[in-house]
């Protein structure tokens, strides 16, 4: 890892970060208010209603209870979005959008070798999305302490939950760097890891609102993060281990496959 570039890497993303730290946190405030304000009166329109009870637990997280409602702020689109960005975005940017404009030549000309460059932006990119994720759930237990209903709660959960997302996103972060490192143009670095989400994302939430299609859910990267399972259980060691060997496996490719790959010049 290079300190110099480790550095230079947080200053050139400061906007990013601090965009959508601020979304993060106010998102993670949000439904904990929603939950306290009108969470018991959706609850007993809903147990009235099995069909508005059955589509309105999107994602597995619903309105009804606090850990549902933490569960829904983190299956939400609007998170998927917010950490797509950093966990798809960033590293297409990174090497493959570097590449695009010419200049990943001149940084892989310094004494710094592909695989430390790798390494280095990995481990921005990994902080990036801990400390997002990390403000998102700190922020919902602030909030539901503030509102007084924390005690549906339990924080050692909400961490369980936090290295559950952590390393999903990380996963999908991972499987980007492959194709950003083996990418002249950054459209491709994007859109084949943002397809690859896309797809489990929408099978995922389709599967947890339509019966006759629930077993869909099971072959999808997000059960391996099922957040209300996690804050009522925990957090499953079979999930994390597949997690890692995901990441494990895009790690490793990437580490192979970017040193031995022709960098030509831009067309």
């Amino acid at each position: 890892m290079s300190g110099p570039l480790f550095a230079r890497t947080i200053v050139a993303n400061r906007t990013l970060l601090l965009s959508t730290a601020i979304g993060m946190v106010v998102w993670g405030a949000i439904l904990p208010v929603i939950f306290a304000t009108f969470g018991r009166e959706i609850g007993a329109f809903a147990q009235g209603n099995p069909i508005f009870e059955q589509f309105s637990r999107f994602g597995g997280g619903d309105l009804f209870t606090l850990p549902g409602t933490v569960a829904l702020g983190f299956v939400h689109p609007f998170t998927l979005l917010v950490l797509s960005i950093v966990a798809i975005g960033y590293p297409a940017q990174a090497i493959a959008g570097e590449r695009a404009k010419g200049t990943l030549e001149v940084l892989l000309a310094r004494p710094i070798s592909r695989v430390r460059l790798f390494a280095t932006l990995f481990v921005a990119g990994r902080i990036f999305l801990g400390v997002l994720l990390a403000l998102q759930l700190a922020t919902a237990y602030a909030s539901a302490v503030v509102m007084d209903v924390a005690d549906e709660l339990e924080a050692a959960r909400i961490v369980q939950l936090w290295l559950a997302g952590w390393l999903l996103f990380v996963a999908f972060m991972s499987l980007t760097f492959l194709a950003s490192a083996l990418s002249d143009r950054i459209g491709p670095a994007i859109g084949i890891p943002l397809g690859f989400v896309l797809v489990n994302y929408l099978l995922n939430a389709i599967a947890s609102i339509w019966p006759d299609v629930a077993w869909l859910q099971d072959w999808t990267m997000f059960a391996l993060v099922k957040a209300r399972t996690v804050l009522d259980s925990g957090i499953a060691a079979s999930d994390v281990a597949i997690l890692l060997a995901f990441i494990a496996v895009f790690v490793g490719l990437t580490v192979y496959l970017f040193p031995r790959r022709d960098i030509a010049a831009p067309t």
